[in-house]
């Protein structure tokens, strides 16, 4: 599943619900109004998606920004935006767009401005790295967020009382909704309009931005696969660690590696677990997906075949497996990554 939705509708919403064919442009409907906070070092890419989604019909887009009001964006740009944080005031929406990590502390301001703008019942949105100045305003404990799958360990280490799903391309928790990283920020926001006015609209607005209205799969798919020979010692397990890759295909289990590194399974486990820092029979599983995931990408063999030559067994196999690992289909996963050429 890429997304997670729970929590009640939104405030200030109109009436469509997903799945409705409602539309953008109904007449006499009120606008949702949009306030979109512009932050020093933001990024360009998550800044201007909600401008290209909540375009008119159905949408009032308002930039602001703190006392500043000139902002520093990622790339030496300047971006002057034409309110204050006074929009917060008035807005149905707002949206926190994402921010250099490491560059960007939120101010005094904006962090006050988004916690009174929550206590009215202002939905509030992230996207990408935006969920660290949702947090720091304190306005994710408690609840399951989504953010760039490089920022979430990042995101938990500096907010313990976040739960942070590194798989979601988004979670709606109601008031407040999150997104992971880039493109996930499109997804979000289409997301918002098919709950706002419906999915005929979220197709319009799809069609006119030549994206997918609704992406299959999760952020799994598009986290590099693990190293094959990551331990602390490499030259104890290497020869083991290499025999294996050259035999995925076959059906390896635990006592056969243990035999051929001259240990028992106990031992090995342990010893496996402490250089490698995971468990032998995950590790198989892990290299198996990553071998199917280099077929898919490199090759048109069937299903089956990848299955087979990558030890995952039959394509009713590899299809449980990108299942519950990535989050997406054996077929869907080809589409995406497909090496043209190949």
């Amino acid at each position: 599943m890429n997304t997670k939705e729970h929590g009640e509708s939104a405030r200030g919403a109109p009436s469509a619900r997903e799945g409705e064919s409602g539309t953008s442009g109904t007449s006499g409907a009120q606008p949702v109004r949009v306030a979109v906070v512009v932050l020093e070092e933001t990024s360009l890419f998550e800044l201007g998606v909600p401008g290209m989604v909540f375009g008119p019909p159905g949408y009032a887009l308002t930039l602001c920004a703190d006392s500043r009001r000139v902002q520093r964006a990622a790339g030496g740009l300047r971006l002057q935006a034409e309110r204050g944080l006074d929009a917060l005031e008035e807005a149905d929406l707002v949206i926190v767009p994402a921010c250099v990590m490491g560059a960007y502390e939120p101010t005094v301001e904006v962090l006050a401005a988004l916690r009174a703008a929550h206590a009215r019942g202002t939905r509030i949105a992230s996207l990408c790295s935006g969920a660290f100045v949702l947090a720091a305003a304190g306005l994710l404990d408690g609840r399951t967020v989504a953010t760039h799958w490089m920022y979430a360990e990042e995101l938990r280490r500096r907010h313990p009382r976040v739960r942070v799903d590194e798989q979601s391309l988004y979670v709606d928790d109601g008031d407040v909704l999150t997104s992971a990283g880039t493109a996930a920020a499109i997804d979000l926001c289409l997301h918002i309009v098919r709950t706002d006015h419906g999915t005929a609209a979220a197709a319009e607005v799809g069609r006119r931005m030549v994206v997918a209205p609704h992406r299959e799969g999760d952020q799994a798919q598009y986290v590099p696969a693990p190293p094959a020979r990551h331990t602390r010692s490499p030259e104890g397990l290497a020869p083991v660690l290499d025999w294996a890759l050259a035999r995925l295909h076959e059906p390896l289990g635990v006592g056969e590696l243990a035999s051929r590194a001259g240990m028992s399974t106990r031992t090995f486990g342990r010893y496996f677990l402490r250089e490698v820092g995971t468990t032998p029979l995950r590790w198989l599983n892990q290299q198996r997906l990553a071998r199917a995931r280099e077929l898919l990408e490199t090759t048109d063999l069937p299903v089956d075949s990848v299955a087979a030559r990558s030890g995952l067994g039959t394509g009713d196999g590899l299809r449980q497996h990108f299942r519950r690992g990535l989050g997406t289909t054996p077929a869907a996963y080809r589409r995406t990554f497909r090496q043209r050429g190949a």
